[in-house]
C-alpha cells in the first residue's frame, strides 16, 4: 500500500516537471501576437492617415510631469514677454516691489524711458509719438491705462500695439486715479531696464527730440514731482485734521498730476500701504487726491530728491478748473517758441533755461499742423 502511494506522488511530481517549461512558451506565444496586432494597426493607420499624422498623436499626447523654469540670470532681468496677467492689484505692488540690495547690476543694462499713458481710450495723437520715438526702440517702453472696456485697433507695425496693461475705472479727483497711476508704475517696474517713469494723457506731446529727452532725463540728480505748500483755500483749505499725527498741515503738499520719477521713488509710491488708506478716506472732493497723495507722502518720505516741479508744461492763464486745449489753430512756430523759451528753473541745482520736455492739453484737431511742425524742423525729431 505504501508503495502504491509513492507510485503516485513520483506520477503527480513528473506530471508538473512536464508542465513547467511550457509556461514561457505560453507567454512567448502571447507576446509575439501582440507583437504582429500592433504591427496590422501601425500598417493600417499609416496607410490610411499618413505617418505624419500618427508621430504628431504620439508626441501631442505626451505631457511633462513638471514645467522647469529656465535657469541663469535671464529669467530675472527679461521683461515680461505680454503685458496681459491676472495680478490683482495688492499682488502686483507686492511684486513690484521686489529690489535687488546690491548696487550695480552684473550685466550690462540699458536703462529706459517708461511712458506711461493715463486715458479713457483712444491716443489721437499717437502718429506724433511714433515719429519721436523711431529709431530707439532700445531705450523706451510703452504702457497704457485705459478703460477696461475700451479695445485699441493699433496695428502690429505700431509702437502702442499690445501695450495695454490690465486696468480698472479711474475717476478725476478720486483715489481710484491715484490706484491707476500706481497701477502704470508697478506694471511698469516689472521690466527692471525701466529706469525713469514719465505720466502722460493722451493730450501730452514732446516739446524736444527724443536723444535730448533721454539725456536730460538720466542725468537728472532729482525726479520731477511738483510738491508747493499753498495757503490758501485749494491748497491748506483742502486738509483735513483727521490725517495727524500721519500728515500735519505743515507738510501738507499740493502739485501736478503728471510726475517723472526714478526707479527708487517708483519703488516708494507703489510700496506705501501707510498714506494710502489715509487719503483715499479724507481726500474727497472737495480734496482732490491726486493733486495731494503723492506730493504729500514724498515730500514727508523723499523730500531732498524732489525737483518740486513738473517738466511737463500747461497753460493756466485762462482760468478755470482744467488748463487750455491747444487745437489746430494755435499750432505755430511761435507758440513753441513761447512754450519753451523764456522760463528759468533749477537742472541739477543750476539755473537752465530747459525746464519743460512736454506739454499738454492738445486736442485731436492739432495733429496735423504738429505732424506739419516736425516736417519743418520746428519740433527736430
Amino acid at each position: 500500500m505504501q508503495s502504491r502511494v509513492l507510485t503516485l506522488e513520483e506520477g503527480k511530481e513528473r506530471i508538473n516537471q512536464s508542465n513547467k517549461p511550457l509556461r514561457p512558451v505560453r507567454l512567448l506565444v502571447l507576446f509575439f501576437a501582440l507583437c504582429v496586432l500592433f504591427s496590422v494597426i501601425s500598417i493600417y493607420t499609416v496607410k490610411h492617415f499618413g505617418i505624419e499624422s500618427v508621430v504628431t498623436t504620439m508626441s501631442s499626447s505626451f505631457q511633462p510631469c513638471y514645467y522647469e523654469e529656465p535657469g541663469g540670470l535671464d529669467k530675472w532681468i527679461r521683461p515680461p514677454s505680454s503685458l496681459i496677467h491676472n495680478m490683482s492689484d495688492e499682488e502686483l505692488l507686492w511684486r513690484a516691489s521686489f529690489v535687488p540690495r546690491i548696487k550695480g547690476y552684473p550685466y550690462p543694462r540699458v536703462p529706459k524711458i517708461a511712458f506711461m499713458f493715463l486715458t479713457k481710450g483712444p491716443l489721437p495723437l499717437a502718429p506724433l509719438w511714433e515719429r519721436f520715438l523711431k529709431g530707439h526702440e532700445k531705450f523706451y517702453s510703452i504702457y497704457i491705462h485705459s478703460l477696461p472696456s475700451y479695445q485699441p485697433q493699433f496695428p502690429p507695425s505700431s509702437v502702442f500695439y499690445s501695450r495695454q496693461i490690465p486696468s480698472q475705472v479711474s475717476e478725476w479727483g478720486r483715489m481710484s486715479m491715484c490706484d491707476a497711476e500706481r497701477r502704470l508704475l508697478a506694471n511698469a517696474l516689472l521690466d527692471i531696464s525701466n529706469e525713469w517713469f514719465i505720466l502722460l494723457s493722451e493730450s501730452c506731446i514732446p516739446l524736444y527730440n527724443f536723444s535730448f529727452v533721454y539725456h536730460y532725463i538720466m542725468k537728472s540728480k532729482h525726479s520731477f514731482v511738483g510738491a508747493f505748500d499753498d495757503p490758501g483755500p485749494y491748497g491748506r483749505g483742502r486738509y483735513n485734521e483727521h490725517m495727524a499725527p500721519l500728515v500735519n498741515v505743515t507738510k501738507w503738499r499740493k502739485g501736478s498730476q503728471w510726475f517723472e520719477v526714478n526707479r527708487k521713488l517708483a519703488i516708494t509710491i507703489v510700496e506705501d500701504t501707510t498714506f494710502h488708506p489715509i487719503f483715499e478716506q479724507y481726500c474727497r472732493p472737495a480734496c482732490y487726491v491726486d493733486e495731494h497723495y503723492f506730493p504729500t507722502m514724498l515730500t514727508i518720505q523723499a523730500a531732498n530728491v524732489l525737483a518740486n516741479r513738473s517738466i511737463t508744461w500747461v497753460d493756466w492763464s485762462r482760468g478755470g478748473a482744467h488748463p487750455a486745449t491747444f487745437g489746430r489753430n494755435d499750432i505755430t512756430e511761435e507758440f513753441f517758441n513761447r512754450v519753451r523759451r523764456g522760463h528759468t528753473c533749477l537742472y541739477n541745482n543750476r539755473n537752465s533755461s530747459v525746464c519743460a520736455l512736454f506739454a499738454r492739453k492738445f486736442a485731436p484737431s492739432a495733429l496735423e499742423p504738429l505732424l506739419h511742425m516736425v516736417d519743418s524742423k520746428v519740433l527736430d525729431f
